[in-house]
């Protein structure tokens, strides 16, 4: 059995994949690398197959009819022989000495008495042009170099998450918790994050910047006007978290205070997407959300409209749509867009 099974969501990804695949061969044999080809239209099929040709046991071809950026980490998942799974995204990479340092303290851990469900480490926004590069780390939060629990959490700044650029979960542990990303729905990393999170029961954090995630391509899926094109999709997946748990019930007090947190900053980023695009139609699905919210769950309601400027975000008319500087900024350092 694998350590580690990394998979890489490829469409029409041609011009930057081969730098991703490159990052990631170093792992050698403990790692298999699905290379998941989702219906592409270039030669991305042809790059994957070669990489698979030249590294046979560690690289795998996986192709598939297009299904959006959820139905290829699913593939991903089904596939995986590894013990542990990471999504890297094709336009991004890691940084050699990190992944040397994870795969030894992953090695490690397995061979111990405790089972880990999730690593953590950083990440560090490579964006085009910026010339000092923001990392998310976890230092004022986590324990680090320890295994720990959700009751060893510090309190989580706004604007301080654990993204998929984080997390290496427990191949086991997504399976046993049902995940399915839905198909043909951008945002879904949210999801792949989110509804594991109740059957987290250990977590290990490493301080080294590990992923590097690009931002600068005008057809990224996080470009502001990309989004606010794709904003349905953004929505269906605030539906999907707000569904996904009855949050009240979750017996840990911290995981259940984190993971309000997080639904709170995802629909921040839907609120904000719809009110920035200025249009009427877009400020009526901004009104359809929260009822669907007030619906569904009447307490998640208000703790929402009371959290995170929520109040700023549902005052009526012209003035309330003037969404707050705070509020836009903290979406920026979650998304990493503009």
């Amino acid at each position: 059995m694998k350590l580690l099974s990394i998979a890489i969501p490829c469409y029409n990804s041609e011009s930057y994949m081969e730098n991703c695949i490159k990052s990631l061969l170093p792992g050698g044999e403990d790692v298999e690398i699905l290379v998941v080809n989702d219906g592409s239209k270039d030669r991305t099929a042809e790059i994957a197959d070669a990489y698979e040709k030249q590294y046979p046991g560690i690289v795998r071809a996986i192709h598939q009819e297009n299904g959006g950026h959820g139905a290829a980490v699913n593939a991903g998942i089904q596939n995986a022989k590894g013990l542990f799974f990471k999504v890297v995204d094709s336009d991004d990479w890691v940084d050699a000495d990190a992944y040397q340092a994870i795969l030894a303290k992953l090695k490690e851990l397995v061979g111990g008495s405790t089972t880990l469900d999730m690593m953590i480490s950083n990440f560090v926004y490579e964006k085009e042009g910026a010339k000092r590069k923001k990392t998310m780390r976890y230092t004022s939060v986590l324990p680090q170099d320890t295994l720990f629990t959700w009751n060893d959490v510090k309190h989580f700044h706004k604007g301080q998450y654990i993204l998929m650029h984080s997390v290496i979960y427990r191949t086991k542990l997504l399976r046993d918790c049902g995940l399915e990303l839905p198909r043909h729905t951008f945002y879904v990393d949210n999801i792949f994050v989110y509804q594991p999170l109740p059957k987290v029961k250990t977590m290990y954090y490493m301080d080294v910047d590990f992923y590097r995630y690009f931002i600068g391509r005008d057809d990224q899926s996080v470009n502001e006007k990309v989004m606010i094109s794709r904003i349905d999709q953004q929505i269906k997946v605030n539906k999907i978290m707000v569904d996904a748990y009855d949050l009240w019930k979750l017996p840990n007090r911290k995981l259940r205070k984190y993971m309000f947190n997080y639904l709170e900053i995802i629909t921040v980023i839907s609120t904000v997407m719809l009110i920035r695009s200025g249009t009427k139609e877009n400020l009526e699905k901004k009104r359809e959300l929260w009822k669907y919210i007030k619906q569904q769950d009447i307490r998640l309601f208000h703790r929402l409209r009371t959290g995170i400027l929520g109040n700023t975000m549902n005052l009526p008319g012209k003035s309330g749509r003037k969404i707050s500087i705070a509020a836009y900024k903290i979406s920026q350092k979650v998304v990493g867009f503009n």
